[in-house]
C-alpha cells in the first residue's frame, strides 16, 4: 500500500501531532544510533517536545560532544573577521572614498576657475598645463570633425558631376563656414579676451 505525501507545516489536530512526534523523534534516535555503529561517527542528538521534555542520544559523552563542537565552531569562528571588523573596515573604505570625492569636487571648482584664492603658483600652474592640455585636446577634434565634414561635403560634390562646380563648392564651403566659426578666428577671440 503507498503512503501519501505528508505536506510539510504544523499538524493542527493536537492527539495526531503527538503521536506524529513520537514516531519521528522514534526514527531520529534510532538512524542517530545507526550513523554511530555503522559509520563509528560521534552523534549527539538533542530534541525538546513541544512540552519541553528533553530526548537525548549521545554515542560518546553528551558533554564530551557538545564541548569539541564548541572548540570546533570558536577554531572556525577565529578564522574569519568578526562583524565589527567587517563594519570598521566598510567605515574605514566609505571615509576613504568621501575622501576621493572631495578632492575630485575641489579639483572639479578648480578647473572652473573657482576657489582658487589659496593656490599656491605652483598648483596654479599645474591647473594652467591640465587646461591647455584639454584646450590643445578639444581643438585636435574640433580639426579632425572639420576634415571630415570637408571630405564628405567634397564626395557630395564629385558624386553629381553636371551641376556647376564652382557653384556647389562655393555652397559648400559657405555652408562649413557658416555652420563652423573658423578656428583660427576662435583663437585670435580668445588671445584678445586673455589680454
Amino acid at each position: 500500500m503507498v503512503r501519501g505525501k505528508t505536506q510539510m507545516r504544523r499538524i493542527e489536530n493536537a492527539t495526531s501531532r503527538q503521536v506524529t512526534f513520537s514516531k519521528r523523534r522514534n526514527g531520529l534516535l534510532k538512524k542517530a544510533f545507526e550513523l554511530s555503529v555503522l559509520c563509528d561517527a560521534e552523534v549527539a542528538l538533542l530534541i525538546f517536545s513541544p512540552r519541553g521534555k528533553l530526548y537525548e542520544f549521545a554515542s560518546a559523552s553528551m558533554k564530551e560532544t557538545i564541548e569539541r563542537y564548541r572548540k570546533h565552531t570558536k577554531d572556525t569562528r577565529m578564522g574569519q573577521p568578526s562583524i565589527d571588523e567587517d563594519l570598521e573596515h566598510l567605515k574605514d573604505e566609505a571615509t576613504n572614498m568621501m575622501k576621493k570625492i572631495e578632492h575630485l569636487e575641489d579639483s572639479k571648482r578648480k578647473l572652473l576657475g573657482e576657489g582658487l584664492g589659496p593656490c599656491t603658483i605652483e598648483e596654479l600652474q599645474h591647473i594652467e598645463q591640465q587646461l591647455e592640455h584639454s584646450v590643445s585636446s578639444i581643438r585636435a577634434r574640433k580639426t579632425q570633425v572639420y576634415k571630415e565634414q570637408i571630405d564628405k561635403l567634397k564626395e557630395k560634390l564629385f558624386r553629381n558631376p553636371g551641376e556647376n562646380v564652382a557653384g556647389r563648392k562655393c555652397s559648400a564651403l559657405r555652408e562649413v563656414w557658416q555652420n563652423h566659426p573658423h578656428p583660427s578666428s576662435e583663437r585670435t577671440k580668445g588671445n584678445t579676451e586673455r589680454e
